[in-house]
């Protein structure tokens, strides 16, 4: 069914690292979507790095861990499972297994620049990032900013939903600016590590 959104995902992170794709599934999973992430009452602060350290100087998002418990979040996986076999037939990456969580942005809510990938191991390889907001404009904050490894401003994504941001982990720093008004997202990883606790 999405052989050819894989392909030309597959095809993007070998040629440029990276892609944002627009209107990626039917409008009624990115509502049922969106739904879910504002109707989760157990966000918790988001950590950094391996040990999970709260430092809300340097990221204030609050996330919630999914599954394949309910229908939407389901679906989302199972794409996200078809793009994992796909990329190690294709790319021969090694990826075990893939996570993701809702994160939501509130008012005043940022990340600093960072790496997905943690500093001398091997784990996250690809980085997806889907987003969830209507009538989101870039006057409501939030982007998503990409830089390259000279430090230069490449791509800033507003966070309108049903839009898909693939790149590769250990390639791309990024941030995302401040927030002014609620923003909801799915961050996930694909990893090439044992699977084990949750960053």
């Amino acid at each position: 069914m999405y052989k050819k959104l894989y392909s030309k995902i597959t095809d993007a992170l070998v040629d440029n690292g990276y892609i944002i794709l627009e209107n990626v599934f039917e409008p009624a999973l990115a509502k049922q979507l969106l739904q879910m992430s504002q109707n989760i009452r157990q966000y918790k602060q988001a950590g950094i790095s391996h040990h999970s350290t709260i430092n809300t100087n340097r990221r204030k998002d609050k996330i919630y861990w999914i599954d394949a418990e309910n229908e939407p979040t389901a679906r989302y996986l199972d794409f996200m499972n078809g793009l994992q076999n796909y990329l190690n037939r294709q790319l021969y990456l090694g990826i075990k297994y893939y996570e993701a969580h809702f994160a939501l942005y509130q008012a005043g809510d940022f990340y600093e620049k960072h790496l997905d990938a943690f500093g001398g191991t091997k784990n996250r390889v690809v980085t997806t990032v889907y987003y969830l907001n209507e009538e989101y404009t870039s006057q409501n904050g939030g982007e998503l900013v990409m830089y390259d490894k000279n430090d230069r401003q490449m791509q800033t994504v507003t966070p309108l939903i049903n839009t898909l941001v693939v790149f590769l982990s250990e390639e791309f720093p990024h941030e995302v600016l401040v927030s002014k008004k609620e923003r909801y997202s799915i961050a996930g990883w694909f990893r090439v590590d044992e699977r084990g606790v949750n960053i």
